[in-house]
């Protein structure tokens, strides 16, 4: 008793909230409970480069008339893309890295990348040789040398020499204490030697054959007496480059300074200084026009005239929002490659030597971590992405290099002009979007509220830029003082399914809609007075505005939803703007979402609740919980059933609505800010705190079969976010796709053939095929033509001739009675000796076997067909076979109408027959008795049912 007691008040805990069904019977499947259900790890969208320097290569081909190709490796973090330079397309994305990738290098077809420890080679995408530090330190820099790899340790006290033939360490080099090495450089025409530059300012030249150290160049000829004396970090060495003279390099410092040395000579040719932050990157023009490339940590560049002494001809600000990690010439082109940490690379060219650069094209995506996400569009290929670098990008899912930036004006034009960074003049960060293609090619069909703007604005996606209007949320513009009245923040935004109004709340209780197209204001909705129970609840304050958390209008622009922050959700009749009713929640509402198709509309809460509110009957229908933070996000799939979570305890969770169970959920390295469900519900998008890339979940639903429990919290694990491309993906393309039954969750409840040999089960075929069968005669009858066919009355006369010259007439051939005669006598023998495939499994079942194989024949066929097998039974044995059939179908209590069906067709036919002969008398009892006995069973069951249901009528 005491059990029953304690599973009683499981169920019905917590009230008042949806009883939640928990499968006591079944076990956890411990086998499966560390593989995703739901959702399955896919791809990775808007990763373009980090802070690591990419590496570019050139290769001729034989044959071609364009000049040579250009190839860019960029670092994706674990992983490393190859891009080819003439159209920036995508080549190929390597598989994750055991740890980050801290340096990359090529050598042909091969691809080299350090991670931790490890130095991976790969060949198109595939690893095929990895090597160990044997130091077990991990590798700062790397390059190819020849047939050698030199790498640096992060220590920066020792240089490892790798065969990249036979794999074979040949050498490590140790530096004397006070040299931290940081980079390597081959100078043009030294054979067997290199140059290593150190974080103290100082260069060595080291001759890798002999493992000797023939010369150091000092801190105090790199560079000037006034930066040594400034500061010891802006003495250290960050970028090293050959120029195309000989023994001439480059040389660039944390301070900023800028070195030409003869190496040779061991003198400094000529000294440039860079202002705003030190030199990240240098580059010498290789097509006969003396200028040097300089890049600072604050994302400028800076071009310097090497034939008048090294004079600033440009200098471009802002080229990058952030620092500039990498900077080269296309060798033979007036082309200028760069990347920085703003996850973007940037082609700029030269129009003559003297011109400025033009940004030529260019690979970019968010710099910052995007914090709202949304499917556009009902086809699931593209994504609305909105970022705290203030902008707003459309990315797309298909393909990488469709996703753009919407422009917001002329701003890098601005920006050069006034000599101010380019992000100081972008928008604020966008804290709202609404969206509808019904009019996308008509007018604009986006409208976002931006950080502390009193106005909403609008965008158009077909033009890819910033929309006409810019909508204020000011009652009246030209009233002052008191009569102007108080203008909140804007806070929600929303648009109409039809996509001719746009709406907007503020802080301040203000709800307006504007027409999209004319951009007029039409209507204002009015809060009016705060409810006696909220403000009882919050104390009762003077304050009359109202902060307006979500907006929503159902697909018919019947109703107009708004969630306020005081925790009441309003309904407004969409035409009158009349305020209908007022629906008081338990805690502030943070935002809301509907579903149009359904009209669901779920709330977030402030108690860390979701509530689902059917928006026809105004009442709570479902609450949601189990969280263990604040609600960040959530997201409908399309057809409803499911809602999608995300929270600052760093779980994504499942709901099912139905039944308001938590059928999935699953914790990720960080958090989500965002999450949207594709219309196609093919895919779930997350965006998280601290990647600028969106993230996309493969739906397994749509793939296999799952199971839908519910389940506890601590089923809940970690799951890693999905990877770029590579092994991850097309581990999880195979798994969905080639999911078998030993695969699937044990718990899976699959239909049974029977639940219970007592129990009397019908066939799923339709009702109709049985009905068909029973009363073929009658349809047949009934289809019959009332007239014969009639012969055309009057046919056309030809008559046939023979092809040649001259016109023959061919006479008609008949042929003969004989070969008719003959043919039809093989046709006799030959049907004498077949039988039909229906006669031969009715044969070939076991006669005290249940005829499994013989009936789900028979349901395959169509009733004509079946009403000829059962004509074509012409012998007493096949008559026989086919009533100890109905007889043994009967008592396995299975397919019963099915019996019924057939068992009345095959007496009407050949009833005459079976009481003619004597020796069917006693299997024809035998299938009387049995009939009898289950026909008695089937109807007291109906007649239990009938009662029942008649009890349960007249009750309610």
């Amino acid at each position: 008793m005491a059990a029953t007691v304690t599973i009683t008040e499981e169920r019905i805990s917590p009230p008042p909230r949806k009883k939640l069904r928990h499968d006591k019977l079944s076990k956890p499947n411990t086998k499966s409970s560390k593989e995703p259900r739901l959702f399955v790890p896919f791809r990775a969208l808007g990763l373009i480069t980090n802070h690591i320097p990419f590496v570019l290569q050139t290769r001729s081909h034989k044959g071609a008339t364009d000049g040579p190709r250009v190839y860019l490796l960029t670092c994706l973090g674990k992983a490393w893309a190859l891009w080819e330079g003439g159209k920036m397309g995508l080549l190929f994305v390597g598989p994750d890295a055991p740890d980050h990738i801290s340096c990359m290098a090529m050598d042909g077809d091969a691809v080299w990348a350090s991670s931790g420890i490890y130095v991976i080679k790969y060949i198109r995408g595939k690893e095929v040789q990895r090597l160990t530090n044997p130091l077990e330190a991990n590798i700062s820099f790397m390059m190819i040398f020849g047939t050698q790899l030199l790498a640096l340790n992060e220590n920066g006290n020792q240089m490892l020499v790798w065969n990249t033939k036979n794999f074979a360490l040949e050498a490590t080099i140790s530096f004397d204490p006070g040299f931290t090495a940081t980079s390597i450089l081959h100078p043009a025409t030294y054979l067997n030697k290199v140059l290593v530059s150190s974080s103290e300012g100082s260069l060595q030249l080291w001759n890798i054959k002999t493992k000797t150290h023939i010369h150091q160049f000092l801190s105090g000829k790199l560079t000037s007496s006034s930066t040594k004396s400034a500061n010891e970090h802006g003495a250290s060495i960050t970028a090293l480059v050959q120029s195309p003279a000989i023994d001439v390099v480059g040389i660039g410092f944390a301070s900023g300074e800028i070195s030409v040395y003869d190496v040779r000579a061991d003198e400094r040719l000529m000294r440039m200084f860079m202002e705003g932050g030190g030199v990240r990157a240098l580059g010498f023009r290789s097509d006969g026009h003396p200028v040097l490339a300089s890049a600072s940590t604050a994302g400028h560049i800076a071009l310097w005239d090497l034939n008048e002494g090294g004079r600033l001809l440009h200098m471009v600000r802002g080229a990058h929002d952030g620092a500039i990690t990498a900077l080269e010439w296309i060798p033979g082109q007036p082309v200028l490659v760069t990347s920085g940490e703003d996850n973007s690379v940037k082609q700029w060219l030269f129009d003559s030597a003297t011109a400025p650069p033009r940004l030529l094209k260019f690979r970019s995506g968010h710099h910052a971590p995007p914090h709202l996400i949304r499917y556009y569009g009902d086809d699931g290929k593209q994504l609305l992405t909105a970022s705290r670098d203030r902008s707003l990008r459309c990315m797309s899912v298909v393909r990488d290099s469709r996703s753009f930036e919407l422009s917001q004006g002329a701003l890098q034009k601005k920006a050069t002009s006034i000599s101010i960074p380019l992000a100081s003049l972008k928008f604020p960060a966008i804290t709202s979007i609404s969206y509808s293609t019904a009019r996308s090619k008509d007018w604009d069909d986006i409208i976002t509220a931006h950080a502390d703007e009193t106005f909403v604005r609008t965008w158009t996606m077909q033009n890819k830029r910033l929309g006409k209007y810019n909508f204020g949320l000011a009652e009246d513009l030209k009233a002052k003082g008191k009569d102007k009245g108080v203008i909140g923040s804007a806070k929600a935004t929303c648009i109409t399914a039809c996509g001719n109004f746009g709406i907007a709340g503020s802080s301040a209780s203000q709800i307006y809609m504007w027409n999209m197209q004319s951009g007029i204001r039409r209507k204002t909705f009015s809060l009016g007075p705060c409810p006696p129970e909220i403000s009882a609840r919050t104390g009762g304050g003077k304050r009359k505005e109202r902060l307006i958390s979500g907006l929503a209008t159902d697909s018919l622009n019947r109703a107009l939803v708004a969630g306020t922050g005081d925790g009441t959700i309003n309904f407004f009749d969409f035409q009158t703007t009349k305020l209908e009713y007022t629906l008081t929640l338990p805690s502030a509402t943070v935002s809301l979402l509907l579903h149009r198709d359904s009209g669901l509309l779920a709330v977030v809460c402030d108690d860390m609740v979701v509530r689902v509110i059917d928006i026809e009957t105004r009442r709570v229908v479902r609450e949601l919980t189990g969280f263990h933070g604040r609600i960040l996000d959530i997201t409908f799939s399309p057809d409803s059933r499911w809602l999608v979570t995300t929270s600052l305890d760093s779980v994504i969770r499942t709901f099912d609505v139905p039944t308001g169970r938590m059928i999935d959920a699953f914790r990720t390295s960080s958090v989500a800010t965002s999450v949207s469900f594709s219309p196609s519900n093919d895919f779930l998008a997350t965006a998280h705190v601290d990647s600028v890339g969106v993230y996309l979940w493969a739906n397994r639903a749509q793939y296999a079969d799952v199971s839908f429990q519910g389940i506890s919290p601590n089923e809940v694990f970690e799951v890693a976010l999905p990877s770029v491309q590579g092994a991850a993906e097309d581990e999880a393309l195979e798994g969905l796709s080639t999911l078998t039954m030993s695969d699937a969750p044990v718990d899976l409840f699959l239909t049974p053939p029977q639940l219970d040999g007592e129990l009397i089960t019908l066939t799923l075929l339709p009702r109709s095929r049985w009905q068909t069968l029973l009363n073929l005669e009658v349809i047949q009858q009934r289809n019959k033509p009332k007239e014969p066919p009639k012969a055309p009355e009057k046919a056309p006369f030809f008559l046939p001739t023979l092809p040649g010259v001259k016109a023959r007439f061919a006479p008609e051939t008949q042929e003969t009675p004989k070969a008719i005669k003959k043919i039809s006598k093989r046709l006799d023998r030959s049907a004498n000796g077949t039988q039909s495939i229906f006669i031969q499994k009715l044969a070939d079942e076991e006669q005290d076997g249940h005829y499994e194989v013989f009936f789900n024949h028979a349901k395959l066929l169509s009733p004509a067909a079946l009403d000829l097998e059962l004509r074509s039974l012409v012998t007493l044995d096949q008559l026989s076979l086919l009533v100890g059939a109905l007889t043994r179908r009967l008592h396995s209590h299975r397919d019963f109408e099915a019996v019924q069906a057939i068992q009345g067709v095959f007496l009407r036919i050949h009833g005459d027959v079976l009481v003619a002969n004597t020796e069917m008398q006693t299997e024809l009892e035998k299938l009387a008795e049995v009939q009898k006995r289950e026909s008695q069973r089937v109807l007291e069951l109906l007649s239990s049912s009938l009662g029942t249901l008649s009890f349960v009528r007249d009750m309610l």
